[in-house]
């Protein structure tokens, strides 16, 4: 089957073979025809198989050849595509194939994802969009500030399904559900490489009567992909892919740490080394995420280091390796990461480590994709730990008006020695004679600080001797003193209460009237 034989406009077709399209893909052959019948979707495909054409080809031609609506007089022409994405990447990578796809069209797509400013993105939807690639969340913040209608539009897309439920978009997108038309009056497509029973859930409440297409099974490894597995110890997982990109093929890799920290951490070692290699990830600028792609697609750098929710949206079609340098807990994860090498035909290459602590992901993995990992054991760094690492508690997080480091309810750590600047060692003070009261304070008594009208604390006398420590006594009013030498009957009269302190306000009230100047 080719382009022609899907039944494709003149102007698609023309678009599509200057981008060298020959014939379409399995997911594109399956999805389009119902997409151009008008029939919702569920297509279940992994990442590589071109289901962005399968999406963006048909809504392109059903925009061109069904009727446009009117804008209202001096309104800004309305939004009719939307395009829902987890990632940046993903969502610059939808647009850009818009723009392709759409070159001869009149069509007018734009992007917006968080990240950056949003001035230019709302200067563009002012000057009227036709399709609608976004992210879920500067998606709802721009709804809420009144920039973005969605109730006229005509075709939805919801890319990525199991992603946006691993980042916890769900919310969101519902958030952007209750915003669009009736499902009874738009197209709705929906894509996702796994179907867990939440999004199965979510495509029974969004979706009409939907066509299935899934071309491969759920979570199936590519046959053209080679598979290893190398067992190291955390502390050694550094040298041994230093060691490994000793190897001249391996010209453009893929790593994948678990932790934004990690991939940091594997880009700085890497670059100790004398490897090119840059990391992307969440906390990295908008900017610095694009240079860091555009360096590793023009090999300006041999490594591009990236968690899995940055790695969304990487599209080479020749990368030599994948590095699981940490080992995924989830297994569909693992599928996600080694589908990105061995595309478009290409042989490819997946090479994980694997610690003590991971086996069990490994084991689960090779679960999910019905076979063994075939092991190398010849190898510098063999394991050699065999038993889990010890987790260390965490400090708990400092509290309101806390500093950091200070544990919690403000007292210090330190003994009191130590507060106090003298040493443990010194023997502690003798204690005097307490001058009020004739009550002399214990050796396990603690010296009290601050506090008003409290009774003074004798100094401690150890009993071995020593020198004697005095301490200022402080004044102690004469109601404390006459509690202080009651005798220990609990059945003697209680004092007479002291009379009341005269108010200030008494005072005033009695007090002569003051002397106005004379006027004369």
């Amino acid at each position: 089957m080719t382009f022609k034989e899907l039944g494709l406009t003149p102007a698609l077709l023309r678009a599509v073979s200057e981008l060298d399209y020959v014939t379409p893909s399995p997911i594109q052959q399956r999805a389009i025809p119902p997409v151009l019948e008008g029939r919702d979707l569920i297509g279940c495909a992994q990442t590589g198989t071109g289901k962005t054409a399968a999406f963006a080809v048909p809504i392109l031609q059903r925009m061109q050849t069904g009727p446009a609506p009117r804008a209202a007089k001096g309104a800004a022409r309305p939004i009719r595509a939307l395009v829902l994405t987890p990632t940046r990447e993903l969502a610059l990578q939808i647009k850009e194939s818009f723009d392709a796809y759409g070159k001869y069209l009149p069509m007018k797509n734009t992007v917006i994802f968080g990240g950056v400013g949003q001035n230019p993105q709302v200067a563009a939807l002012k000057s009227g969009v036709d399709i609608l690639v976004a992210t879920p969340g500067r998606l709802n913040d721009l709804i809420g500030q009144g920039y973005i209608d969605l109730s006229r539009v005509e075709y939805f897309v919801l890319d990525e399904a199991d992603r946006m439920l691993d980042m916890g978009f769900i919310h969101d997108v519902r958030k952007v559900l209750r915003q669009l038309p009736d499902k009874s009056q738009r197209q709705t497509l929906l894509f996702s490489a796994t179907m867990p029973a939440e999004i199965e859930e979510l495509a029974r409440q969004i979706l009409t009567e939907p066509v299935k297409v899934a071309v491969t099974p759920v979570s199936s490894t590519v046959d053209a992909i080679e598979q290893r597995v190398y067992k190291v110890d955390k502390a050694n997982k550094r040298h041994l892919l230093v060691e490994l990109l000793k190897d001249p093929a391996l010209d453009s890799v893929l790593v994948f740490t678990r932790t934004k920290h990690g991939a940091d951490r594997v880009a700085k070692d890497l670059g100790r080394a004398g490897v090119g290699a840059m990391a992307i990830h969440g906390n990295k600028s908008q900017n610095a995420r694009q240079n860091a792609l555009e360096s590793f697609k023009t090999g300006k750098i041999r490594v591009l280091v990236a968690t899995d929710i940055a790695a969304r949206g990487i599209d080479i079609n020749e990368l030599s390796c994948v590095v699981n340098y940490d080992l995924p807990n989830v297994p569909e994860t693992y599928v996600h990461r080694i589908g990105r090498t061995g595309r478009a035909g290409h042989e490819g290459l997946a090479v994980s480590f694997c610690m003590f602590d991971e086996l069990p992901y490994l084991k689960d993995i090779e679960k999910l994709i019905k076979k063994s990992v075939p092991e190398v054991t010849e190898h510098p760094y063999p394991m050699q730990v065999f038993e889990a690492e010890p987790k260390t508690e965490r400090p708990p997080r400092p509290g309101r008006g806390q500093q950091q480091g200070q544990p919690r309810g403000g007292r210090d750590p330190r003994p009191a020695a130590a507060k106090s600047g003298r040493s443990e060692e010194r023997p502690a003070p003798q204690a005097a004679a307490q001058p009020h009261g004739g009550e002399i304070s214990g050796a396990g008594k603690r010296r009290r600080r601050g506090g008003k009208g409290g009774a003074a604390v004798a100094d401690a006398v150890p009993a071995s001797g020593g020198a004697v420590f005095r301490e200022k006594p402080r004044r102690v009013p004469a109601e404390i003193q006459q509690i202080r030498t009651l005798p220990q009957d609990w059945s003697a009269p209680a004092p007479a209460a002291a009379p009341p302190r005269r108010k200030k306000t008494e005072n005033l009230l009695h007090s002569r009237p003051r002397r106005t100047r004379r006027q004369g």
